[in-house]
């Protein structure tokens, strides 16, 4: 299971934390960082136990779970730019006079507007969280859908796809299995998210890679490899330096 599906389907407290407990290992549910269990760990002068040192991880990689959330596309957060920063503002211990400040608003009042609204989207949110799980305990039929990587740059109906769906599309157009030729690349979104989804999936998410390597991995499945390359990047499977002298999976 990828970072994206344990992301999503971790449980509210396992989200707070920003990591979940298996078998032999921590994994960060951020990034996929994963810290074996049974070892200490030397950082910095200082002993770590697994579970500190995923801790520890956390805190190095993205500062606490709650900037990294609030760093999520709007279309994750519900939350629009404006809303983030005070939202971030608001965790940061900010008094309303020091946040009237640091945006330059006139009044105090529209810091306390924001706030109420903030509180009346997350009663709304618990409205619906609550309305999802009695659905899902009711519709015992209903197939699990691909899961939106978080660092999705366009999140809309594209996603409407399920994993059936998925399985079925990958296997008429990798006949030979995904990493071998690309019968065709799709001209629908959705067809394309699925493609791009299976194609992100064989880099490893610990690698930088260089335009080079990047282009030996695509070429065997598809002649026209600048074209997957660029799509990886647009659609937020990858990222890479300014000069494309380095890529990575987006995390």
């Amino acid at each position: 299971m990828d970072v994206n599906e344990l992301f999503w389907q971790a449980p509210i407290d396992d989200l707070k934390k920003g990591y979940i407990d298996q078998a032999t290992h921590f994994t960060c549910l951020l990034c996929g960082e994963k810290v074996e269990k049974g070892i200490i760990y030397p950082q910095e002068g200082l002993l770590y136990e697994a579970e500190k040192m995923i801790q520890h991880h956390i805190t190095l990689a993205h500062h606490s779970v709650f900037h990294y959330l609030n760093g999520l596309n709007k279309k994750m957060t519900g939350l629009t730019e404006h809303q983030s920063h005070i939202l971030r503002l608001f965790y940061e211990g900010k008094s309303d006079q020091e946040i009237k400040e640091e945006l330059e608003i006139g009044s105090a009042t529209t810091i306390r507007h924001h706030r109420f609204a903030l509180k009346e989207k997350e009663r709304q949110a618990k409205t619906l969280m609550v309305m999802m799980e009695l659905l899902k305990e009711q519709d015992q039929k209903e197939e699990p859908f691909v899961p939106i990587h978080k660092t999705a740059t366009m999140v809309d109906d594209r996603y409407n796809v399920t994993l059936t769906e998925e399985q079925q599309l990958l296997e008429k157009l990798f006949p030979n299995g995904v990493g071998k030729e690309l019968v065709r690349f799709p001209k629908r979104e959705k067809q394309k998210i699925v493609v791009l989804r299976a194609i992100a999936n064989l880099f490893d998410q610990e690698k930088h890679y260089t335009e080079k390597e990047l282009n030996e991995v695509i070429k065997p499945m598809y002649e026209d490899y600048v074209h997957i390359r660029r799509y990886l990047i647009e659609y937020g499977f990858l990222d890479r330096k300014a000069d494309g002298s380095a890529y990575w999976v987006k995390k």
